[in-house]
């Protein structure tokens, strides 16, 4: 049996929790998607948690709090998933591919300042497989040229930069619970808002652009309301929370166990000839989504880890490749050179 470079952890006690709200059978929004969010502010120190159904929405919603429209840029790394740069196009806007650091993997702080022009209207930042980006750096940049700054943290749930959770620092953080994810809600996002009263507006938006607080229901049975926001059907339902709460109790212990992976990899890796670790700052504590090296002949290192019955895999290459970005850039110098060697190798719970 091959061991899978991804799994699906499911905590035990979720069976009994998500049985309890199937026998509610209020299945949709309700008290247990805030509770979810308050644990996650409680346990993690996330700022004001606003849950979605995915992290793709998480990503839209943030750009429309952001007021990016048509017209304006959007600046991203080309190394991501598709959805940092779909997202973009959504609102009618224009994603500009930034370099990154060969030795992370991470969108690169120079790359991104030679890359704003009037146009630019915001910066998102992916950590890479749980690493998080130069946040001081990237912060300064955007404060200096008024960009909204946007971290795509799909793997980086955990991660802490210089003492600061990923969460916690920027306008708005994305977090994802679909399935493979540190923490799953079987599919799920969430928006993190360092402005509360952004998160109020983003709660709104989340569900057609009505206040649920505020609609009462009419005695014909109708919520009473008006519109005066854009919104969508972007919520968090019940039975998903409560599989978040339920795998949020083993969180903290999970994620130490991929530390403890990670040492161990580092220490027994650190030497072997076509190997090169990624260079990771001890300021700076990954989630280790994923653990990744560079490695010389890399068709070869696939087939014999293949055969040993490990899985390995790049998980995702530049996302400018695709015709509906406009093709690859050839500015990209360090993207390119990421591309012929990165590889990953299983970090997770067997």
């Amino acid at each position: 049996m091959e061991i899978p470079i991804f799994n699906t952890f499911i905590d035990k006690s979720s069976f009994s929790s998500v049985s309890k709200v199937l026998d509610s059978t209020y299945i949709s929004e309700g008290a247990l998607v805030k509770e979810f969010e308050n644990n996650l502010s409680h346990e993690l120190n996330i700022v004001n948690p606003v849950a979605v159904n995915s992290g793709t929405s998480a990503l839209h919603l943030s750009l429309i709090l952001a007021g990016v429209g048509p017209g304006d840029e959007v600046i991203i790394p080309a190394q991501t998933f598709i959805a940092t740069g779909l997202v973009v196009l959504q609102q009618g806007a224009v994603p500009v591919f930034a370099d990154i650091e060969f030795e992370t993997g991470n969108i690169s702080c120079e790359s991104v300042k030679s890359k704003i022009t009037s146009k630019t209207k915001a910066v998102i930042v992916v950590h890479w497989g749980g690493y998080p980006c130069e946040m001081d750096n990237l912060i300064s940049i955007c404060q200096n040229n008024n960009l909204i700054l946007i971290e795509d943290a799909a793997h980086a749930l955990g991660a802490i930069y210089k003492g600061k959770e990923i969460g916690s620092i920027s306008d708005y953080t994305c977090f994802s619970f679909q399935a493979i994810k540190h923490l799953t809600t079987g599919d799920g996002g969430l928006i993190a808002c360092k402005s509360s009263i952004k998160a109020e507006e983003a709660v709104q938006r989340r569900w057609f652009g009505i206040n649920r607080s505020e609609s009462k229901l009419s005695n014909l049975g109708e919520r009473i309301y008006d519109l005066n926001l854009l919104g969508f059907k972007y919520h968090m339902n019940d039975y998903a929370a409560a599989l978040g709460i339920a795998n949020l109790l083993s969180f903290k212990k999970r994620l130490q166990q991929r530390l403890d992976v990670a040492k161990l990899y580092d220490e027994e890796l650190s030497s072997v000839p076509g190997i090169k670790l990624f260079n990771y700052s001890k300021q700076i504590k990954s989630s280790y989504w994923l653990y990744g090296f560079h490695v010389d002949k890399r068709d070869e290192f696939i087939k014999h880890m293949k055969k040993n019955g490990i899985a390995t895999s790049v998980v995702h290459q530049r996302i400018d490749k695709y015709k509906i970005f406009g093709g690859i850039r050839h500015d990209l110098g360090n993207q390119f050179k990421f591309d012929q060697s990165q590889i990953h190798i299983p970090i997770h719970e067997l």
